[in-house]
């Protein structure tokens, strides 16, 4: 068993403080300790901390990711004639010559008798899709493609929530060598067409409809109208996910077909694409984000294996959809065998606790939560060590947005008491963590425990220098194999090298607000776009969450800088209150008073409003660059598009504020 330190409630937790210790025999299993004694007798060098292999990972670039090509066995057809060629950003080449294919990858992980996946929903119970009915799935769908005359680079789309068919047709999509994109069927046809449309697709695999929250949604009618704006499409294929008749080819009829004696894996180069991902799009068209079968391929075996420390069997649970890039991380955690929990529903229908006891009944040895989740069991008062048998979990992922001290310990205290807190922070742009869980160093509170391996991640200030325990902004700066092609359609690369390249040439600009601690130990303080600059002073918006939050009155926060002109600002702060709270004047005075006294009198809001939400992107991160524009006047179907939303009329109260409440 891990140690854990002694911390009280979560409100009395501080950041940094300890709060578990893995133990020499813990450490000793990791797939991150095999890996480290395998680099030491490859190099001749002596690696005595986590510190001193991260060091060689981003220095000794070209070393590194050899050493894991070798270590996990990458099977190519063809060698590649180097590890990288290019080293520049934009425009790295890594293992050029090499010939592979991703869903090889996953489908050689195949075993008799062992569950593929596991799935589970709102009216079904945790069922195990074995690795026989998945994998024939698999060879049969892509067998049909080929015959469809889909071929490599033609991309196959779908409108899918988070079922088995959605893994089946991403899988053998990637077998044939066609790209892979998809949309929740959440999502309206017109942010449908705004993602999907920009890539012309061959194929459309689409859901008759979904459940969510004990309603079922047809959505047949949407399926038309994206039908209709897809000209492109040769076949449409319906999955029917609530049995109602649909028009086009029947997935059944599909995969009851005859399986091919074998399944031949298109051999595609290693930056041939893999699959498309979307920015948030909270303005304008969404970022059509390209990535690589190789790069995915290697930069997932690393993050699964050292910073999950994932085995063969190991069930992993993430509540997510289809249209967030942590579903396509559950897919990747296939690679080294792992088995995905795949929840198609509400999170919390019919019950708030639900995503707990499917972590109890999948045996999930891995699960992720964010924050907001974290709170929803604060407000409804759930314990799941009392309620649930978690004895198979052994690591928490908390993943989506800045996590605070007090909902670290909140693990420890309501869940476990031997448990790794693997928090962890990337993007979708490169589909991976920057910074994430290590399982031989000890968890502190509020604190990202390192930098992950092959990401030369900084935090710089303005004039490009890093800077250590002071916030900065992340950069990277060394190429790593997963970061993104190109953008669909940036024809000239413009767009891409805008979006990372323009503050700093040659490296890379994440947009993060970014601290490195002396220990190594990581924050991620919210957007850099959204900083709040007074006075000259730059101040990370979590850094108030984080204070802000851990009030008991308290649920979540949304705070925007506005400059005015002739040099002034207005900070207002939003909170969205508990049930039974009012913003009296008193509550107004602690929050002011508590950021004071843990920051800084420029931490101090100028006006705290109460409203009914926080406006969230999809993937849960708060909009504040979309509020502090309407504050200032942009008229508001112009800054957020609500097929990004979570809740499209999470935006009402700040519209009304910006209209009625002009104080500032």
């Amino acid at each position: 068993m891990g140690t854990t330190a002694p911390h009280g409630t979560g409100l009395a937790v501080r950041e940094g403080d300890l709060l578990w210790t893995p133990t020499p025999e813990q450490a000793e299993r990791t797939r991150l300790t095999a890996f480290t004694r395998f680099a030491a007798q490859r190099t001749g060098r002596e690696f005595p901390d986590y510190e001193a292999l991260w060091r060689w990972s981003t220095t000794e670039v070209e070393e590194f990711w050899g050493a894991i090509w070798d270590f996990f066995d990458v099977r190519a057809s063809v060698p590649p004639t180097a590890v990288l060629a290019e080293r520049t950003m934009p425009g790295a080449r890594w293992f050029p010559g090499a010939r592979l294919n991703f869903a090889e990858h996953v489908l050689r992980n195949e075993r008799p008798d062992e569950p593929a996946l596991l799935t589970v929903s709102e009216t079904e119970p945790v069922r195990e899709v074995g690795w026989a009915e998945f994998a024939r799935s698999v060879r049969v769908v892509a067998t049909h493609l080929r015959e469809r005359g889909v071929r490599p680079g033609d991309r196959v789309v779908a409108y899918l929530p988070n079922v088995p068919e959605a893994v089946v047709a991403m899988l053998a999509t990637a077998a044939v060598g066609a790209v892979w994109a998809t949309c929740s069927p959440d999502f309206g046809s017109r942010g449908v067409l705004d993602r999907l449309g920009q890539l012309e697709p061959t194929v459309l695999i689409a859901a008759d409809g979904y459940r969510y929250g004990g309603r079922d949604f047809d959505r047949r009618a949407e399926v038309a109208e994206i039908v209709a704006g897809l000209p492109t499409l040769r076949e449409v294929v319906t999955v029917p996910v609530l049995g109602l008749e649909s028009t086009g080819t029947s997935w059944a009829e599909i995969v009851t077909g005859p399986e091919p004696d074998e399944l031949e894996f298109e051999q595609v180069p290693f930056d041939h694409p893999l699959w498309v991902l979307f920015s948030s799009g909270t303005t304008g068209l969404p970022k059509a984000i390209v990535h690589g079968h190789g790069g995915i391929l290697v930069e997932h075996l690393m993050l699964t294996s050292f910073h999950m420390d994932l085995r063969p069997g190991d069930r992993t649970f993430f509540f997510t959809t289809t249209g967030w890039m942590m579903w396509n991380s559950l897919i990747g955690m296939m690679l080294v065998g792992a088995v995905p929990v795949l929840y198609d529903g509400n999170p919390a229908h019919p019950d708030v606790d639900v995503l707990w006891r499917t972590a109890q009944d999948s045996r999930a040895r891995l699960f992720g939560a964010s924050p907001s989740f974290v709170e929803l069991m604060q407000k409804a008062g759930v314990v799941p060590k009392e309620r649930f048998d978690l004895s198979a979990l052994e690591t928490i992922m908390p993943a989506g947005s800045p996590v605070s001290p007090a909902i670290t310990a909140w693990f420890y205290e309501n869940v476990k008491d031997d448990l790794w807190i693997a928090t962890g922070s990337g993007g979708t742009d490169c589909c991976c963590g920057f910074v994430g869980g290590v399982p031989t160093l000890p968890v502190r509170a509020g604190e990202i425990q390192a930098r992950s391996l092959g990401v030369a991640a900084e935090a710089w200030d303005d004039e490009g220098r890093p800077v250590v325990g002071r916030v900065g902004e992340l950069v990277i700066t060394q190429p790593m194999p997963s970061m993104p092609l190109f953008f669909w359609g940036d024809e000239d690369g413009e767009r891409y090298r805008a979006s990372y390249f323009e503050t700093f040439p040659g490296v890379w600009r994440h947009g993060d607000f970014f601290e490195v601690n002396e220990r190594g130990g990581c924050f991620v303080r919210g957007r850099s776009d959204a900083v709040l600059n007074r006075q000259g002073v730059r101040i990370g918006t979590a850094e108030i969450y984080r204070v802000v939050e851990d009030d008991p009155a308290v649920l979540t926060s949304l705070v925007v800088n506005l400059d005015l002109p002739g040099g002034g600002f207005f900070m207002p702060l939003f909170v969205v209150l508990r049930p039974g709270q009012e913003l009296t004047d008193e509550l107004d005075a602690r929050l002011r008073r508590s950021l004071r006294q843990e920051y800084s009198p420029r931490h101090v809001p100028d006006r705290i409003v109460a409203v009914r939400a926080v406006p969230l992107t999809r993937s849960g991160k708060k909009m504040e660059i979309p509020v502090r524009r309407i504050l200032l006047g942009a008229d508001p179907s112009s800054v957020a598009d609500p097929h990004a939303m979570a809740d499209p009329d999470a935006l009402a109260d700040y519209v009304e504020y910006a209209r009625t409440q002009r104080d500032y």
